[in-house]
Order: structure tokens, then C-alpha cells, then sequence
């Protein structure tokens, strides 16, 4: 088994009194992508908010539970660690719109004070780029608007953006939701690859798509993990009446 790099122990979510997330336990295995799937409503999004603590931001909300990154409790840890850490990329591409390309992908850096030369920049710059598989495409207009580009261009630019600060985790939220099918599959191609050397925690409401790209599959049902596995025996074979109900369509 690889190296479990983040754990949820025990951990529940709510808005007041609404719980969304009912004492969820999942490991996630480093340079793996693990697919998050479920019904509208299920709590995948509040799932993946709280791994990089962006849910506590809404107002009522409560957590209890664990969630360990490399064993760390990281509601122990400063919150602008966390997010440093785990970096999020969202349904919908949003580059900065008054910041060049160039200024998109260091924006970490320089939201979060941490100088880099120009060297520096110019190497994150490129290097994250490639890795979002963007730069053949941007070489040459870096200093242009980021929103002069494509959706698809535009959420791999956001990739990269994400990528720039060398998070231990990745998450993605339905990243092709928004997309034409050829922008969507230029992602699938990207994560495929990215999975390599990151590890992606990916929601998805494309069941196809969880398919072709991720290596584990978690299902989600009314706030509980009802089935986590490796995606091939879940799909060919789910444990659970309603993972089967929810992959064969009769639901969701």
C-alpha cells in the first residue's frame, strides 16, 4: 500500500444545526487521485472545503473529528499553513482579472509574503505552467490578462496557479464542470499525468469520468461514506445496494 499521506478520523461537519458530513473515516495515499462521489447534496464540496479549511470561513459552521496531514492535526495548524499546503482549485476558472498570466501563477506567493527573485519567479513560472500543461500554449503572451483565455486555458492556468506553491495535496471540485467536452478531456489528460507525482482528491459528478482518471474511488451518501476503494472493483463490483443504485443510474 502507498504511504498514507492525509487521514479523516471520526469527522463531521454542519451549518448550525444542518449536519452535512456524518463521522467520515478515509486515508488517502500519496501520488494517488481518489475520486469523491455522490448525489447533490451528499457533502462532497463541505468534504473537500473542510480539508483545506475553507469551511469554517462560512458563518455556523462547526467541525469535530481529525483530519491529519503527514500526522499533523491541521485544525492544530494555522489555516494559511493549511491552504498553503493543500492547495484547492474550484468549479469554475477563476484567474485574477487585473493580473497577467505570469502574476496569476506566483499570485501565492505574493498574497502569502514569501519574496522570490526574479529567477525564481521566472522558474515557477515555467515550471508550473508545464506541469499544467499550458506553457507551449502562453510562452509568449505571459504578460497578457489570464481572462483572455480559454475555460479550459483559464482552469488549467488556475492548475498552475495551485501548483506553483508545491502543495502536499491537490483538490479539485468538478474542474471540468463548466468545460466543453474537448477542455475536459485536456483535464483528464493533465490529472492522469499529475497523479504521477501529486496526490488529487478530485469531485466528480461524472461517473465516466471517475472511471477513466482516479485510482480510489469514495462514495457519499446523505452526508456518510457508504464505500471507498480502489475504483476498478468498485465499479465492477460495489459492496453497497446504493453505490450500485448511484453507478447504474437510478439515482443522483
Amino acid at each position: 500500500m502507498e504511504s498514507t499521506v492525509l487521514r479523516i478520523e471520526n469527522f463531521s461537519a454542519s451549518f448550525g444545526e444542518n449536519m452535512v458530513l456524518k463521522d467520515i473515516n478515509l486515508s488517502f495515499s500519496r501520488n494517488t487521485l481518489t475520486a469523491i462521489m455522490g448525489p447533490s447534496g451528499c457533502g462532497k464540496t463541505t468534504l473537500i472545503r473542510c480539508v483545506n479549511r475553507m469551511h469554517e470561513l462560512t458563518p455556523n459552521a462547526k467541525v469535530s473529528g481529525k483530519i491529519l496531514l503527514d500526522n499533523q492535526d491541521i485544525y492544530n495548524t494555522d489555516p494559511i499553513i493549511v491552504r498553503r499546503q493543500i492547495g484547492m482549485v474550484f468549479q469554475r476558472p477563476n484567474p485574477f482579472p487585473t493580473m497577467s498570466i505570469y502574476d496569476n501563477v506566483i499570485a501565492g506567493y505574493n498574497l502569502n509574503g514569501i519574496k522570490l527573485n526574479k529567477e525564481e519567479m521566472d522558474r515557477t513560472v515555467e515550471e508550473s505552467l508545464r506541469k499544467a500543461a499550458l506553457w507551449d500554449e502562453v510562452k509568449d503572451a505571459l504578460h497578457r490578462k489570464g481572462t483572455f483565455l480559454s475555460g479550459g486555458q483559464q482552469q488549467r492556468l488556475c492548475i498552475a496557479r495551485a501548483l506553483a506553491m508545491h502543495p502536499e495535496i491537490l483538490l479539485l471540485d468538478e474542474p471540468t464542470s463548466a468545460l466543453d467536452p474537448k477542455s475536459t478531456a485536456h483535464i483528464e489528460e493533465l490529472v492522469s499525468h499529475l497523479k504521477t507525482t501529486d496526490t488529487i482528491i478530485q469531485v466528480t459528478h461524472n461517473i465516466a469520468q471517475a472511471a477513466r482518471v482516479s485510482d480510489f474511488t469514495a462514495f457519499l451518501y446523505l452526508g456518510e461514506l457508504v464505500e471507498f476503494g480502489p475504483t476498478g472493483k468498485m465499479f465492477t463490483g460495489p459492496k453497497d445496494k446504493r453505490t450500485e443504485e448511484y453507478l447504474t443510474g437510478k439515482f443522483g
